[in-house]
């Protein structure tokens, strides 16, 4: 018989001090989002949270360990590891890749402005640098480990089919068309299954163009 140990639960002062961090980070992204993360000190990250600034330098230390957490709790806001797996996991090449485009889309739909802030973050000192780049090749990885699932259905290179369905991953396509020009995610999503369909796939002529967003 196999025993099982379990993780041993948090102590109240645990649990206080993750929530503390929590309303640190959530503080920290709005006035990231309002007034930039260059502008944006720890003090004033302090009072919007209601805490001591003493509290944000003992929680994190720098605003780059504070974009480290909006960036992770971000990620599990829009499940995206799971949601990768799952679009693996799907039986055909189509369904896989009109998955890559519903994980994208989940993934900024969650929360553009976390994108927008780490971009805008990218100007900044050479730590954040390294860790920015490191939060973009996890999310390239994933990226391509889409594409690659697709592999033996290309019409196009694989490293250039990665390279296509990461530039439709730029910022700058979503918020034109989403932020500025009014789509809907569902609309993203399916512009973006149809044209990826298009460009890699030899027969994507006769695939009915998506109608809703596969759930």
């Amino acid at each position: 018989m196999s025993s099982r140990v379990n993780s041993p639960a948090l102590t109240y002062r645990q649990e206080q001090a993750a929530a503390t961090k929590r309303r640190i980070a959530e503080a920290a992204q709005r006035l990231f989002a309002a007034d930039g993360y260059a502008s944006t000190s720890l003090a004033a990250v302090a009072e919007a949270a209601g805490v001591a600034s003493r509290t944000v330098y003992a929680a994190f230390g720098t605003k780059r360990e504070i974009l480290n957490l909006i960036c992770e709790s971000w990620l599990e806001r829009a499940d995206a590891r799971a949601l990768a797996a799952s679009v693996l996991a799907a039986d055909s090449a189509v369904e896989r890749l009109r998955g890559a485009a519903h994980w994208l889309t989940v993934l900024y739909s969650t929360d553009f402005d976390v994108v927008r802030i780490l971009d805008a973050a990218m100007d900044e000192d050479a730590e954040t640098r390294t860790l920015l780049r490191s939060k973009l090749r996890g999310r390239n990885r994933v990226m391509d480990g889409l594409i690659a699932s697709v592999a033996s259905e290309l019409a196009v290179p694989l490293e250039r089919a990665q390279t296509i369905f990461r530039a439709f991953a730029a910022t700058g396509v979503y918020n034109e068309l989403v932020i500025d020009s009014g789509w809907t995610p569902e609309q993203f999503e399916n512009w973006l299954s149809d044209t990826l369909l298009h460009q890699l796939f030899p027969f994507a002529a006769s695939i009915t163009p998506a109608r809703r967003a596969p759930r």
